[in-house]
C-alpha cells in the first residue's frame, strides 16, 4: 500500500500545494490565519461531510478536534466560519486548479491510471453539466441569472464536470471542475458548449500527453465541438440523436450480432467516414448503433458518433464506452449531491467567489475519498466494516469529536478496531 495514495500522502500534497497560493487580501497584522489554513478548513468540513459551517464553529470550540484538525488536515490555526468565508470569497477559483493536477500527478505515479485504460491506451474522460446553487433572492457577481416573464430572476451556480470513468469501474477519478459563467451564454447549449471549451483546453495544457476520448451527451453532438476535440489531439465518442445514417450509402453500412455469455443479442450496424451532417460535409465522422435485448426481453439501444475507426473487433467496446457517460450523472454528480456530501447545500455564497471555491474544494474532497477507494486498504476495510459510507462518515466523525489521533492510520484503525502497523 503506497503511503502518498492513502489520505496522509494526499492531503499533505494539496497542502503544500495550498501553501503556494498568494492570500489574495494582504494584512499587516500578525498571527493571522493563513489562506493555507482557511482552504484546509473548508478542505475539512467537506472531507468529514460536516453538514454546515455551523456546526464546523461549535465543533472546534473542542480543544480536541482543534488537535484533530492540525494533526489530520495540517490546520495551523483554524479560523471562525465568518473569516473564512470573507477569505475564501476573495480567491480566484482558479487558484485551486494546481491541487487537483498535483493529486492526479501521484495518481499516475502509483500506477493507478493503468486500471482505468479503456482502449489502446486511451481513457474515458466523461464530462457533462450541473448546478450546485439556485436561489431567488442569494446572489452574487458571478451568478448566472434566468430572468422569468413575472419579472422575477433566478440566481444559479453551474458547472462542468469530468472524470476519468471505466465501464467496469465503479470509482470516478474527477478532475477540476470549469464553472459556468454569466457571459457563456444565454441558453443552457450556449452555457455549457463555452465552459465545455474552456474545460478541454485546460485539460489538454495541463496534461498534454493524456490519451483522452471525450464522451459527451447529444448536446455536444456538433461541427464546432468535435473540430475542437480533434484540434486538442483528442478522441471522441458522443450520443447522437440524428439520423446519421442518412448520409451513409447504404452498401457501405457494415452489421454486427453476437450474443452474451447472459444470453442478451447485440445487434450493431456502423459505418466509417461519413460527412457530419449537411452543413459540415467535408469533416467525416465514423456512427454506430445498437439494439439489444437480454433474455427477460429488456431491450436497450444507442447510437454515438466517434472519430475512432469502427470495426466488428471494437464496436460492442465502444458501445460499452459510450454507455460509461451516465457515469458522471451516476458515479460523480449523484454522489456529491445525494451520498452525503451536501454539494446543493448553500454553505455561503459570498460577493465574489466563495460559492464556486467551495465547489472546487468539495469535488477534491471527493476526489481523495475516491482515490482511497482505490488504493488505500485502510480506507477499504473501513468501508467494509461501516458498510455504508453513511454509516463510515459518521463513525469518523464520532471519532473525530472524542479522540486526540496522531495520523490517519489510528484515525482508520479505530474505525475498524484493529491495531495496524503505521502507514501515515
Amino acid at each position: 500500500m503506497r503511503k502518498d495514495l492513502c489520505a496522509s500522502g494526499l492531503i499533505k500534497a494539496i497542502h503544500q500545494q495550498f501553501k503556494k497560493i498568494e492570500d489574495p487580501k494582504k494584512s499587516s497584522r500578525k498571527n493571522i490565519v493563513t489562506i493555507t489554513d482557511c482552504l484546509m478548513s473548508c478542505f475539512a468540513v467537506f472531507s468529514l461531510k460536516w453538514p454546515s459551517l455551523l456546526q464546523y464553529e461549535e465543533e472546534k470550540k473542542d480543544l480536541i478536534v482543534l488537535e484533530n484538525l492540525r494533526n489530520l488536515y495540517l490546520v495551523g490555526s483554524a479560523p471562525s466560519d465568518t473569516y473564512m468565508r470573507e477569505r475564501l470569497d476573495e480567491l480566484e477559483p482558479e487558484k485551486l486548479r494546481q491541487a487537483f493536477k498535483k493529486v492526479f500527478s501521484i495518481a499516475q505515479r502509483g500506477k493507478v491510471l493503468e486500471q482505468y485504460e479503456f482502449l489502446d491506451g486511451y481513457y474515458l474522460f466523461s464530462t457533462d453539466g450541473t448546478g450546485h446553487f439556485s436561489s431567488n433572492t442569494i446572489h452574487c457577481a458571478n451568478c448566472c441569472i434566468k430572468k422569468h416573464y413575472d419579472g422575477k430572476n433566478t440566481y444559479y451556480h453551474n458547472m462542468m464536470g469530468g472524470s476519468i470513468v471505466h465501464p467496469d469501474k465503479k470509482e470516478v477519478i474527477p478532475f477540476c471542475p470549469e464553472p459556468i459563467k454569466n457571459e457563456d451564454g444565454y441558453t443552457k447549449n450556449d452555457c455549457e458548449q463555452t465552459a465545455s471549451k474552456r474545460q478541454l483546453q485546460a485539460l489538454r495544457r495541463e496534461h498534454p500527453h493524456l490519451k483522452i476520448i471525450v464522451v459527451q451527451d447529444a448536446l455536444s453532438d456538433s461541427g464546432p465541438n468535435t473540430q475542437l476535440i480533434e484540434s486538442l489531439n483528442m478522441k471522441y465518442l458522443i450520443v447522437s440523436k440524428r439520423p446519421t445514417f442518412q448520409y451513409a450509402p447504404v452498401e457501405k453500412i457494415l452489421f454486427h450480432e453476437f450474443t452474451d455469455h447472459e444470453g442478451t443479442v447485440y445487434k450493431y450496424r456502423f459505418i466509417n467516414e461519413i460527412p457530419f451532417n449537411g452543413v459540415y460535409r467535408d469533416q467525416k465522422t465514423n456512427c454506430f448503433e445498437y439494439n439489444s435485448v437480454s433474455l427477460k426481453g429488456e431491450v436497450k439501444k444507442g447510437s454515438w458518433i466517434t472519430n475512432i475507426w469502427i470495426t466488428k473487433n471494437n464496436v460492442h467496446q465502444l458501445m460499452q464506452g459510450g454507455r460509461a457517460r451516465w457515469k458522471i450523472e451516476n458515479e460523480t454528480f449523484n454522489t456529491l449531491k445525494n451520498q452525503g456530501y451536501h454539494f446543493e447545500h448553500n454553505f455561503g455564497h459570498g460577493k465574489k467567489n466563495l460559492c464556486t471555491v467551495m465547489s472546487f474544494l468539495m469535488v477534491l474532497a471527493f476526489l481523495i475519498d475516491q482515490l482511497q477507494m482505490i488504493c488505500c486498504e485502510s480506507y477499504q476495510e473501513a468501508k467494509r466494516t461501516a458498510r455504508t459510507f453513511s454509516s463510515l462518515w459518521e463513525k469518523m466523525r464520532t471519532v473525530f469529536y472524542y479522540i486526540e489521533l496522531n495520523n490517519w492510520a489510528e484515525f482508520l484503525n479505530f474505525i475498524t478496531k484493529r491495531k495496524r502497523q503505521d502507514t501515515s
